[in-house]
């Protein structure tokens, strides 16, 4: 599989199939889109919305969730605030994730099955990592993303005047619903 991508890519090089989409590396619509990894979004959801190479910055997870106020995905969305001028952060989760309900007792006997021994899983808890939360899923797409965008919300390097939302986008139709906060 690894030398077909490989060959493709040095034909896409040769025949300069890279013009079509040269861009800028500052977003044009100055928006950053937070998001999942689920290989159904790959093209569905920029088509969905609209968006061709460079509009956005897209930063991807499993989940398309925030799994620490200081970890990658917001230090992403900071850079793209901060040195790309990123004004509007999206927050998008979609429907049939398969981060929901994951669970993190299961996906450790996995671990376990393909050889990682259980001396480094207990290292790795020593060493301060939660991973029973950090290996955990979410019950509901729509509270994960709320969840979220509270986060981005009150975190403390995060301008007021950055716009933050979320949306839960269907990954069969591409169809985007807001959701808005939490009335209770």
């Amino acid at each position: 599989m690894k030398d077909a991508i490989l060959k493709f890519n040095k034909e896409f090089v040769a025949n300069k199939g890279y013009e079509k989409y040269s861009t800028s590396k500052y977003p044009e619509m100055k928006i950053a889109i937070l998001t999942c990894m689920d290989t159904r979004l790959v093209e569905l959801l920029p088509a969905a919305l609209g968006l061709k190479n460079g509009d956005v910055k897209m930063i991807k997870n499993a989940g398309g969730t925030i799994n620490a106020p200081f970890g990658s995905a917001i230090r992403s969305l900071l850079v793209a605030i901060f040195e790309l001028g990123v004004n509007e952060i999206m927050v998008i989760g979609h429907t049939d994730c398969g981060v929901q309900h994951i669970d993190s007792e299961r996906m450790i006997n996995h671990m376990i099955e393909r050889g990682i021994s259980e001396d480094q899983i207990d290292m790795i808890s020593y060493c301060g990592v939660d991973f029973k939360n950090w290996l955990s899923g979410f019950d509901s797409v729509e509270i994960s993303v709320r969840k979220n965008v509270e986060m981005l919300k009150l975190h403390p390097l995060i301008p007021d005047d950055v716009k933050i939302e979320g949306y839960v986008i269907n990954s069969e139709t591409g169809e985007l619903l807001e959701v808005t906060e939490d009335e209770t």
